[in-house]
């Protein structure tokens, strides 16, 4: 009777333990690329702080007076301003359109916001996905060798247990690694692009005024 009702049991360990060892090498290769992905980000995070970031230069106070007092075209405030790319060709956009009454040129204005926002969005997420599928892997990639490494302790086989040890604790540092490295990416980054939407949001608000009292 014993037989009976412990074979099935006996039966789903292996079917489990079958499938654990196969999760292991592809545990191993997604921790190898997660961290690969974090020190591809972060090397994203140094060009754009190095590159397009440390040009941006923009006074807000004197520029919204420029653009009130329209010294100059508005289009030509924008285009000499030390604003991203993005950001001047955003607030252009803006500028592009005489024919627009004021109420579409404002929903313009959110939808140009919005379009900004989600990009921003899409690339902290990035960094995100990696901080935290890394803790995720590198425990799966801790607890899977640890089955045969128990079985060897009780074999007495010590080097089956020292690289089931060394393995498991590996993908730790591999997966906690790479989500402290993606951690502090997304964190400098959200910072970055809220300063980047309230910039834009700004300027938008003072364009769309400046573009209504030529209309008044």
């Amino acid at each position: 009777m014993n037989t009976i009702t412990t074979e099935p049991a006996f039966r789903f360990h292996y079917v489990l333990r079958a499938v654990a060892n196969a999760l292991e090498t592809p545990v191993v290769i997604i921790l190898i690329l997660l961290m690969l992905a974090a020190v591809a980000l972060l090397g994203w995070l140094l060009a754009e702080l190095f590159g397009e970031r440390r040009h941006l230069k923009v006074k807000l106070p004197q520029m919204l007076d420029e653009i009130q007092a329209r010294s100059r075209p508005i289009t030509e405030i924008i285009s000499g301003s030390g604003l991203l790319r993005s950001q001047k060709a955003a607030l252009l956009e803006l500028t592009q359109h005489p024919e627009f009454t004021p109420a579409t040129r404002e929903a313009l204005s959110v939808r140009l916001l919005e379009q900004e926002q989600a990009r921003y969005d899409g690339i902290v997420k990035l960094s995100e996905y990696v901080s935290r599928l890394g803790p995720m892997f590198g425990l799966l990639g801790t607890l899977i060798p640890l089955g045969p490494g128990i079985i060897a302790l009780g074999q007495g086989d010590t080097q089956t247990l020292s690289m089931s040890l060394l393995t498991a604790f590996d993908t730790t540092i591999a997966g906690l690694a790479a989500a402290a490295v993606t951690t502090v990416i997304s964190t400098i980054r959200k910072a970055w692009y809220k300063d980047y939407i309230s910039i834009l949001e700004l300027l938008s608000e003072g364009i769309l005024e400046a573009l209504k009292e030529d209309i008044t």
